[in-house]
C-alpha cells in the first residue's frame, strides 16, 4: 500500500475520532479574539513563509561553507517533505474541523497538518545538524527539547485554532519523523568517500618543514613534506 493510500486509510478509520471531535468542539466554543492572536503567533512558527525565511539563510550558510551533502539533505528533507505532505492532503481529501464560524478562515484540506509537518521537518533537521557539533549531553538534550517544544507548540496552536484535528497533528509529526529518518539514511552514501582535501601536519625533528594540503583517499591521512 502506498503512503497516500495508507494515510487515507488511517484518516478514514480515525481511531481518535472521539478525541478529535471533542477537542475541536471544546476549543471552537472557547475561542476569543485575544486567544486567536496568541495562537496565530505560535502557528506562524510552522508557516510556509517563516520556514522559507529560515531555509534561505540555512541554504546560504551551507553554500558558503560548501557543505553540499548537508545542503542536499536540507532541501530534500524540508521542502521535499512538505510537498509530499501536500500530496497526502490531496489524496486523503479530509475537510477541516470547522468550515464556518467567527474565527474560521481556512482553505485546503486537513490531513495531515502542513504547519506541523513543516515545523517537525525544519526544527528536527536543524537539531540533527547541531547535535554532532555539541559534546555536552545536557546541551544536546536542550536542543532536542527546544525543537520538540516548538513542534508541539505549533501543533497545539493548529488544533486550538480549529484548523486541524488532533489526529491530523499527530500524523504530521509521525510523517515528519519518518521522513527525517529516511533522509538521514539516504545521506550516508553522499558523504565523500573518494578524494578529499585534508590538511595534514606531521611533527618532525627537521626544521623548515611546513604542513601542506594533500588529497587524501578513504579518510586516510597522508603527510607530504616540502
Amino acid at each position: 500500500m502506498s503512503l497516500p493510500q495508507t494515510a487515507a486509510a488511517i484518516s478514514l478509520s480515525d481511531p481518535l475520532v472521539g478525541a478529535d471531535q471533542a477537542i475541536a468542539t471544546w476549543f471552537h466554543a472557547h475561542l476569543t479574539r485575544p486567544l486567536i492572536y496568541l495562537l496565530r503567533v505560535f502557528s506562524e512558527l510552522g508557516s510556509a513563509e517563516w520556514i522559507g525565511f529560515v531555509l534561505f539563510f540555512a541554504v546560504c550558510f551551507f553554500i558558503w561553507k560548501r557543505t553540499w551533502p548537508a545542503l542536499a539533505t536540507l532541501i530534500v528533507a524540508v521542502p521535499g517533505g512538505m510537498l509530499l505532505n501536500e500530496l497526502v492532503k490531496i489524496m486523503v481529501h479530509r475537510h477541516r474541523p470547522f468550515l464556518e464560524g467567527a474565527f474560521v478562515d481556512w482553505s485546503g484540506y486537513s490531513f495531515a497538518s502542513g504547519h506541523t509537518v513543516g515545523a517537525t521537518l525544519l526544527y528536527g533537521q536543524l537539531a540533527l545538524f547541531l547535535l554532532p557539533m555539541i559534546k555536552s549531553k545536557s546541551r544536546q538534550r536542550l536542543i532536542v527539547t527546544i525543537a520538540a517544544g516548538l513542534v508541539v507548540l505549533v501543533g497545539f496552536s493548529r488544533i486550538a485554532l480549529g484548523a486541524h484535528y488532533l489526529s491530523d497533528v499527530l500524523a504530521a509529526m509521525f510523517f515528519g519523523i519518518i521522513w527525517l529518518a529516511l533522509c538521514g539514511i539516504a545521506r550516508k552514501p553522499m558523504r565523500p568517500r573518494q578524494l578529499q582535501l585534508s590538511l595534514a601536519a606531521v611533527n618532525t625533528p627537521n626544521a623548515g618543514q611546513i604542513p601542506v594540503a594533500v588529497p587524501v583517499e578513504h579518510d586516510t591521512v597522508v603527510a607530504a613534506n616540502s
